[in-house]
């Protein structure tokens, strides 16, 4: 039946990120010393004691917004919800990639929104873009702001100001229908926010990126996310029924039906815009039961190459797991050393996990035993699979610590099909290799498989290097070679990072020059001005 709650919101608000870090500064935990070690041996780190930057000592750039339009935005949406005030300014600066995090950290004038504005609906959002659009203010739409490719950036270009809209004020789950098992979902609601008012009727949405604790429904859309639970739940997109997107010339609201031949997927249009397009204030998800049970396996394969091709086997069988993860050797053998934990050594771990009813998941656990076996993957002890799942989004943090104390420390990814999975590896691998040995800072690099596909994987990579004298510099040009390594083996430039502005310059050659013409098109019909998001996504 479906049910119609007037306004039902989470029981808590995620808090906001810190300033100059992921996430809140109270999670951050320093670096063990057998980790120190291992920086100071392997990568001849010169580790020193961390120091942080004081939020007082920042320098913003000054708000321009100018008296009139202040008065005309406090009009729309109240004058507490336009702030122009530093502290709020500063948590708007943009996102949490590695690159932010050194900009941060640097002596420079932080390029900083003149204002932070917080709409409560669609209505005010609407109002918002009509009245920016006719005084030349240019529009960041603002969720979780854990963005990793540049995508929150306050560009100004040639507008007379740049304000950030954040959507945190819409945080409502307005609709549940769970004859059809779909749930209405307010832009500005997080992941956690998601599961707790979803888990009220019984329901989950499966959907657990590393950036789950503080990322948006809108972000999710926004830039087709995939949570690590993809294998079985799919990917954001496929996860997304219908949307309502604020443009400046009106709202849409593609997607009426589960599906429709009546021409082009409209919600492909906005899925992924990057809030180049519209500012998703609404989106209606599919849903599904709370699975009655999980189990947790894992396995050792003697190296990447075997668990790759075990991995094709079993992502094209109905018994496939919902997480499937295989770490390289590299990846396996770091962890091993870091874990407080008894951990595989050697070879390459794989992991897995399966949802659903305690008859079907001991069905597909065992077609997937015997699948492995016969791969010649052997079976270890499943507390790596909890052990993952326990520390899963603490990634980000451990990022930071080793930033902290001198060590370069980021990630990459892409996806390409089985066929050239291996050459993709090792031109990525090749190409950081190269480039940060050159800067006199030979790397280690690290890979896994967490995202599979009948056709295909993604591959995710996580450098670890000392940091040059110009680390900004450093990873550019290791990001560079890396991104033209993919482009050169016909694998994506982004599987669920999204573009930004970081991978906009190989647009091109990701969909074309016709694409390309097309993606300008929209743009210019839906907001002729160009205020929304400048400088991302659309060359």
């Amino acid at each position: 039946m479906r049910e119609q709650p007037p306004v039902e919101l989470p029981a808590t608000r995620a808090p906001i990120m810190a300033w100059d870090a992921w996430g809140a500064h109270d999670q951050h935990a320093p670096l063990s010393e057998r980790t120190r070690a291992i920086l100071r041996t392997a990568l001849h780190v010169d580790v020193h004691e961390p120091s942080h930057p004081n939020a007082d000592d920042v320098r913003l750039t000054a708000s321009t917004l100018t008296d009139e339009s202040r008065r005309g935005l406090a009009d729309i949406v109240g004058a507490d919800h336009v702030v122009t005030n530093d502290d709020v300014r500063l948590r708007h600066l943009g996102g949490k990639s590695t690159i932010d995090l050194l900009n941060r950290r640097s002596a420079d004038v932080q390029k900083a929104p003149d204002a932070v504005v917080f709409p409560a609906d669609r209505a005010e959002v609407e109002a918002l873009l009509k009245f920016c659009t006719d005084t030349s203010i240019a529009v960041v739409p603002f969720g979780g702001g854990t963005s990793v490719v540049g995508g929150l950036e306050p560009v100004r270009d040639w507008f007379d100001a740049v304000v950030a809209v954040s959507t945190r004020r819409m945080c409502a789950l307005t609709a549940v229908d769970t004859e059809s098992r779909t749930a209405v979902l307010q832009a500005g609601v997080t992941g956690p926010e998601a599961e707790d008012m979803l888990g009220r009727h019984g329901l989950t949405l499966g959907h657990f990126p590393q950036s789950f604790r503080y990322a948006s429904i809108g972000g999710f859309a926004a830039t087709r996310s995939s949570g690590q639970a993809s294998a079985g739940y799919g990917r954001f997109d496929d996860m997304v029924e219908a949307l309502t997107v604020v443009t400046p010339i009106g709202v849409v609201q593609p997607g009426r039906a589960p599906a429709s031949a009546a021409g082009p997927d409209m919600r492909q249009v906005f899925l992924g815009s990057e809030g180049t397009l519209g500012i998703i204030t609404d989106v209606t998800v599919r849903v599904h039961e709370i699975p009655e049970t999980t189990v947790y396996r894992a396995w050792r394969f003697t190296d990447f190459a075997a668990g790759a091709e075990a991995f094709r086997i079993v992502a094209g069988t109905p018994s496939r797991p919902t997480v499937m993860r295989l770490s390289d050797e590299a990846e396996t053998g770091i962890n091993a050393a870091l874990s407080d934990h008894d951990a595989p050594h050697g070879g390459c771990l794989a992991i897995m996990t399966f949802d659903g009813t305690a008859t079907d998941v001991a069905r597909r656990v065992e077609d997937v035993d015997a699948l492995l076996a016969r791969a010649g993957a052997t079976v270890v002890d499943e507390s790596a699979a909890r052990a993952w799942e326990h520390g899963r989004f603490d990634g980000p943090y451990l990022r930071d610590a080793l930033l902290d104390v001198g060590a370069l420390a980021e990630t990459l990814e892409t996806a390409a099909h089985w066929s050239s999975l291996a050459a993709v590896r090792t031109a990525v691998t090749g190409a950081l290799v190269e480039s940060l040995g050159a800067a006199g800072t030979p790397p280690v690099v690290m890979c896994h498989i967490s995202h599979v596909y009948p056709t295909g994987a993604s591959l995710y990579f996580t450098v670890v290097c000392a940091a040059a004298d110009d680390p900004i510099t450093q990873w550019r040009n290791a990001k560079t070679a890396a991104t033209d390594a993919m482009t050169a083996t016909g694998a994506t430039v982004t599987h669920h990072h999204a573009v930004g502005s970081d991978h906009r310059n190989w647009m091109p050659h990701e969909i074309g020059d016709v694409g390309i013409a097309v993606l300008r098109s929209i743009k210019s019909a839906v907001d002729p001005a160009g205020i929304l998001n400048p400088g991302k996504l659309i060359p």
